[in-house]
């Protein structure tokens, strides 16, 4: 019988021939990925008695929630991480200034190869899909047992196919496909799923736009997420990572619990809007008429990476930012933040009003660099909007595209990239 990503990565990583949705295996763990939390990890691992990590060189670990420090307590923790690090002698440390979100930061640094299992202590490790990784969130608590025998068990998911055909309208992006998606299959719709997005409006994506695909999949419940092992991937990989990649793809005979399928033309007509409380709550952009808006983020582990820098820069250059309106910019990393000041998107982004934060991930956790007041509403590319995400119980969080947080930024009000740029499409980077 075929197998899927999902079932072949966890079959050859427990050393079974083959394995089926719901059979528990131990399989073995490529890389173990925390950021600040690791601190909770380190208190737990102290607890089980055990002198030395499994294998240090398998460990990373990125300084990306809170940077820099925004409190005393914070900068304890930094500083009790630091000196764990030192005495595990553990090789891939990314601290404050050296790294940025730790979702860009393992592929950027070649951290990610195809086949790989990957856990984190951060529920978006799903966006490593992208890279053909099996890749989950955990818990501190698992965490310190991975770091003491480099393993863990997992329910082998059964697996949603997701197959979308045609062209992008021009405006729309991968942020608002996957809007789309959680919305017609809801919150829970990938519950303990894995998620395979394939077909040619896919394979036509950058690593990029891919990786917003798999960081989202979390927020419709998915275990796992993968977009295709191709060409467009292995040339992002091959300049990153020393070790031989592979080719890996899901059995064409492989089952699936559901297929969905999709066509990007007929069924994205304008942009997608996660309505405030939950992601799922999603409405396109004219059906929700005027919004007015005093803050616009466009960052995080979704959408921070160059591609989105330069559809906002796109968006706003020759223009000022509302007046009632506050635009915030987070690079995902530091390698962006220096390759988008060399394109002078930066500069752009800046001469229209907008405030660079350090790459991290900022506002989106709610606790610095721009968090809501009672009664304030923001348009934001980041992955969650709950109650109280970014600060106040009483603000309203939208969740839309960086051309649509660029172009509201400037409107003042929810609006469409474009009423202000008239051209038919905007010029993206490649991955």
């Amino acid at each position: 019988m075929g197998m899927t990503l999902a079932e072949k990565i966890l079959a050859r990583a427990s050393g079974c021939e083959c394995v089926a949705p719901d059979q528990v295996v131990v399989a073995r763990v490529d890389l173990a990925l925390s950021h600040e939390n690791a601190d909770l990890v380190r208190k737990s691992f102290l607890e089980i008695g055990v002198d030395r990590v499994w294998d240090p060189s398998k460990i990373v670990i990125v300084f990306d929630h809170r940077v820099p420090a925004e409190s005393e307590k914070t900068a304890a923790t930094h500083k009790a991480v630091r000196e764990f690090v030192a005495a595990q002698g553990i090789e891939h440390f990314y601290d404050v200034g050296r790294g940025g979100i730790c979702h860009q930061v393992l592929p950027e640094e070649g951290h990610v190869r195809p086949g790989m299992v990957i856990v984190g202590t951060d529920s978006h490790t799903t966006t490593h899909g992208a890279f053909g990784a099996f890749a989950t969130g955990i818990g501190a608590t698992e965490m310190a047992g991975v770091w003491m025998v480099g393993s863990l068990w997992f329910k082998v998911p059964s697996t949603l196919r997701i197959e979308v055909e045609g062209e992008f309208r021009p405006w729309i992006s991968a942020k608002d496909l996957i809007l789309h998606i959680i919305g017609r299959l809801g919150a829970a719709g990938a519950d303990y799923r894995a998620v395979e997005f394939d077909g040619p409006a896919i394979r036509r994506m950058s690593v990029a736009s891919r990786m917003v695909l798999t960081n989202l999949a979390m927020e419709m419940g998915a275990k796992v997420a993968f977009t295709p092992v191709d060409e467009i991937l292995l040339d992002y990989l091959r300049p990153r990572v020393a070790e031989k990649l592979e080719m890996i793809a899901p059995d064409a005979d492989a089952r699936y619990e559901r297929a969905i399928a999709i066509d990007a033309g007929e069924d994205l007509w304008e942009p997608q809007i996660a309505c405030p409380h939950s992601v799922d709550r999603v409405q396109p952009l004219s059906a929700l008429g005027d919004v007015p808006v005093h803050q616009a983020v466009l960052g995080s582990c979704t959408n921070g990476r160059l591609e989105d820098l330069e559809v906002a820069a796109r968006v706003v250059a020759g223009r000022t930012v509302h007046p009632r309106t506050r635009l915030i910019v987070i690079p995902a990393s530091q390698q962006i933040y220096r390759e988008a000041m060399r394109l002078g998107f930066i500069e752009t982004l800046v001469a229209a009003g907008a405030i660079i934060n350090p790459p991290g991930c900022g506002p989106c956790v709610g606790v610095h660099q721009g968090i809501l007041a009672a009664g304030e509403t923001c348009v934001s590319s980041t992955n969650r909007n709950f109650l109280g995400r970014m600060g106040s119980k009483d603000s309203l969080l939208y969740l839309a595209s960086p051309a649509v947080v660029a172009a509201s930024a400037i409107a003042g009000q929810l609006a469409h990239p474009v009423s202000l740029v008239k051209q038919s499409e905007p010029c993206l980077v490649e991955a």
